[in-house]
C-alpha cells in the first residue's frame, strides 16, 4: 500500500510537471484561422506543451453564452459523455454516449503521465457503448423521452441513415441495422459491412460515416494511430484517411488520404462537395498546427504525416518524403491551433438569424496542449459560392471554460433538428444544447 501511494504521488509529481513545462503562444489563436494561417517556426522541446482544462460540469442553471440574436437551453441532460448527434427524418434525436476503447497499460511513463492528465480533462471515463434516442412530445425544444436505441457497441460514434438501413461507425467496423420510422429501439443484431482499422493504443477511436445524396455510397473517417507515425507508418495502414464504400458491390476504396484525425464531415449544399473537419499534429508548440476544416477531393493527399498546410515539411518524420511533401493539398480553412475542431454540420435548413444562414457551423472541444487555452466554443464559418467567405468566424456558443481555466463543458457533434436549431453535445457537462432564434 506504501508503494502505491508513493508511485501514485511521484505520478502525480511527474504530471503536474509536464502540466507546467512549455511555452506561451505568441501569436493570437485568430492568428492561425482562415485561408491563410500564419505558420510560425516549430518549437521543439523535451517535454510538450501540457495545459489541461480541468472538467468541472455545470453548476445548477447554468448554461452557455449564445450570440445575439439566439438563446440557448437543455434539450436534454443527464447523459453519459454524449459525443455525436444524428437526427432522423421524423425529428427524433439520436445521441452517441461514447468514448475511447480501454488503452493497453505498459506504453511508459509519457503514457501513464497523459492518462493521469486526460482524466483531469473528463477524457477517461468507461465508454457506455449505447446510442439513446430523444424525442420532444409536444415540440418545446425539450426532450421529453429518453429511450435506448442501440447498446452493446463498441465505441459507437458516427451515424447516418439510407433508407430503412441505419449505419453505425463503431471503432472497429460500420455496422447496419434495420430501421423502421418512429422506432424507439432496435433490437435486430447488426451487420457488418466494413472493418475498419483498429487497436492499440486506440489514440484516435472516433470514426464517422456519412451517405452520400444517392445513398449508394458511405464515407467514413478514419483517424491517425499515433502524433506523426512515430511508432512507424506501418503502423497507419488504412488510417488517416476517409474511406469510400460502394454499398451496392461492397468495394471500398481511400478516397482521401494524409488526415491525421479527419472528424466532422458534412456536404456543403451549393457544389455538392464533402467537408470535414481535421485535428492537425501535436508538439510542435502553442502556435503550431492548426486544425482545420477542407473539401475532401477524391484522390488528394494533405500531407500527414510528412508535412503540414500543404508542403510544410515535419522534420521529426524519418524516413522524410520529399515527393509526398510536394504533393500535399493545402487544406481550405484554418480553425485555430489545438482547438480540436470536431463537429461540422451544414447550415441548410437553419431557422437561426441571417449571419448564421450560410456556412459551417464547427463544435470545438477546446485544447489541453496549448498556453493560454484556444477553442471550447462553437463558430460558424461563413461561405460564399461553395467556399469559406473573407470575413472572419463568428462565435455562436461560448462560456464553455471559466476566466481560471477550468472547463464547465466541451462541445463536440452539432446539428440541425428538424425546426432548424442546433444542437450541440457537450461530453463534460452530459447536456444535450440547442441553441434557437430569440423568440420563436
Amino acid at each position: 500500500m506504501r508503494i502505491r501511494r508513493s508511485l501514485t504521488l511521484l505520478l502525480a509529481l511527474a504530471a503536474a510537471a509536464l502540466a507546467a513545462c512549455g511555452g506561451m503562444a505568441r501569436l493570437p489563436v485568430s492568428a492561425g484561422m482562415g485561408p491563410h494561417p500564419v505558420l510560425p517556426e516549430p518549437e521543439r522541446s523535451l517535454l510538450p506543451v501540457v495545459n489541461i482544462a480541468p472538467a468541472r460540469g455545470w453548476p445548477a442553471g447554468g448554461s452557455p453564452v449564445a450570440a445575439p440574436g439566439t438563446v440557448v437551453e437543455r434539450f436534454a441532460q443527464g447523459l453519459d459523455h454524449p459525443r455525436w448527434v444524428y437526427v432522423l427524418p421524423n425529428g427524433d434525436v439520436l445521441v452517441a454516449e461514447t468514448n475511447a476503447p480501454p488503452r493497453p497499460a505498459g506504453q511508459g511513463i509519457k503514457a501513464w503521465i497523459a492518462k493521469i492528465v486526460m482524466g483531469r480533462a473528463g477524457a477517461a471515463t468507461p465508454s457506455a457503448d449505447r446510442i439513446s434516442l430523444l424525442r420532444d412530445l409536444n415540440g418545446d425544444g425539450v426532450a421529453d423521452a429518453m429511450t435506448t436505441f442501440l447498446d452493446g457497441l463498441h465505441s459507437p460514434f458516427g451515424m447516418a441513415l439510407v433508407g430503412n438501413d441505419f449505419y453505425v461507425a463503431a471503432t472497429d467496423a460500420v455496422l447496419r441495422f434495420p430501421y423502421a420510422e418512429g422506432d424507439l429501439r432496435i433490437t435486430a443484431p447488426g451487420v457488418k459491412v466494413m472493418d475498419l482499422p483498429a487497436g492499440p493504443p486506440n489514440q484516435h477511436w472516433t470514426r464517422n460515416v456519412i451517405a452520400n445524396r444517392d445513398g449508394d455510397r458511405l464515407y467514413v473517417s478514419v483517424g491517425s494511430n499515433s502524433n506523426v507515425a512515430e511508432h512507424g507508418i506501418d503502423k497507419e495502414e488504412g488510417r488517416a484517411a476517409i474511406w469510400e464504400l460502394d454499398l451496392k458491390t461492397g468495394t471500398k476504396r481511400i478516397f482521401a488520404s494524409g488526415l491525421r484525425n479527419p472528424v466532422g464531415m458534412a456536404w456543403e449544399p451549393g457544389t455538392g462537395s464533402l467537408w470535414t473537419s481535421v485535428n492537425e499534429r501535436d508538439e510542435l508548440g502553442s502556435d503550431l498546427v492548426p486544425d482545420y476544416m477542407t473539401s475532401v477531393k477524391d484522390g488528394a493527399f494533405y500531407g500527414w504525416p510528412y508535412s503540414y498546410f500543404g508542403a510544410h515539411a515535419d522534420p521529426r518524420v524519418v524516413p522524410p518524403r520529399p515527393d509526398l511533401v510536394a504533393a500535399a493539398l493545402a487544406p481550405d480553412y484554418a480553425l485555430g491551433p489545438h482547438t480540436a475542431s470536431l463537429g461540422l454540420a451544414s447550415a441548410l435548413g437553419t431557422t437561426l438569424p441571417p449571419p448564421f444562414r450560410h456556412g459551417m457551423f464547427v463544435g470545438q472541444h477546446g485544447s489541453w496542449n496549448r498556453r493560454p487555452h484556444s477553442g471550447y466554443k462553437v463558430i460558424f464559418v461563413p461561405f460564399v459560392n461553395g467556399e469559406p467567405a473573407a470575413e472572419p468566424a463568428a462565435d455562436v456558443l461560448t462560456g464553455f471554460i471559466t476566466a481560471d481555466g477550468e472547463a464547465l463543458g466541451r462541445p463536440v457533434g452539432v446539428a440541425l433538428d428538424k425546426t432548424g436549431a442546433l444542437l450541440v453535445a457537450d461530453d463534460v457537462g452530459n447536456i444535450i444544447w440547442r441553441v434557437s432564434a430569440a423568440g420563436r
